[in-house]
């Protein structure tokens, strides 16, 4: 399975995206620096894409930072003993208190191990993840682009994606997660650099960053 591990995968992405899709050497020349976002595979990686979710990227970090603040280190023990009501304080939906305290049972528990679960193929790594309260599609692609490194996953469900790939081509409207997916699918086997891609497009569309943390 291919990795991207480096500032070198990126370049050697982004080289093929373009002779795959003549439309994104646009992107590319508009998109400015791709960065490589990684982020160490764990617990701590999976938390901050379950803070991230549905919220701007902006309102994440001040999240995270406070959880990280309210449990030092942040830890499955730490996340299982904190205060209810710090924890809404810092800034956490009780959806999203129901998520992190179920991951980090499973975790304590060894009922999933995210070492491991980051080297399956995606499709695999996806269901497992899926099946954890709270984890839906995006954060399970995230976490497997971001923390795993996987180069062929594509969150087609990220609003910024959407917006992004719809201002890139012209689209009249923003495409859905399923459309996307399927403009995405030509893209394979350098996805995960299609969406670093955007991400980077949509900054310099926007002007802030929409980009999960890594």
């Amino acid at each position: 399975m291919d990795r991207v591990e480096t500032a070198d995968d990126i370049a050697r992405g982004l080289d093929a995206l373009v002779l795959m899709d003549r439309r994104l050497e646009t992107v590319r020349a508009a998109a400015g620096v791709v960065p490589l976002r990684r982020s160490q595979a764990g617990f701590h990686s999976l938390a901050s894409v379950i803070v991230s979710q549905q919220v701007s990227r902006a309102s994440a970090d001040a999240i995270f930072g406070r959880l990280c603040r309210l449990a030092d280190p942040l830890t499955p023990d730490a996340i299982l003993t904190a205060n209810e009501n710090a924890m809404a304080g810092a800034g956490l939906s009780r959806a999203k208190q129901r998520a992190l305290v179920a991951l980090a049972s499973a975790v304590r528990e060894k009922a999933v191990n995210l070492d491991v679960l980051g080297e399956l193929p995606a499709e695999q790594a996806i269901a497992a993840l899926t099946g954890m309260p709270g984890v839906g599609p995006w954060t399970a692609q995230v976490y497997l682009l971001v923390a795993a490194g996987h180069a062929d996953i594509f969150p087609a469900g990220d609003i910024a994606l959407q917006a992004a790939v719809a201002h890139a081509f012209g689209l009249e409207s923003r495409p859905n997660a399923e459309k996307l997916a399927r403009i995405a699918e030509s893209w394979s086997p350098w996805r995960a650099v299609a969406a670093r891609l955007f991400w980077a497009y949509y900054r310099e569309m926007r002007g802030w960053e929409a980009a999960p943390a890594a």
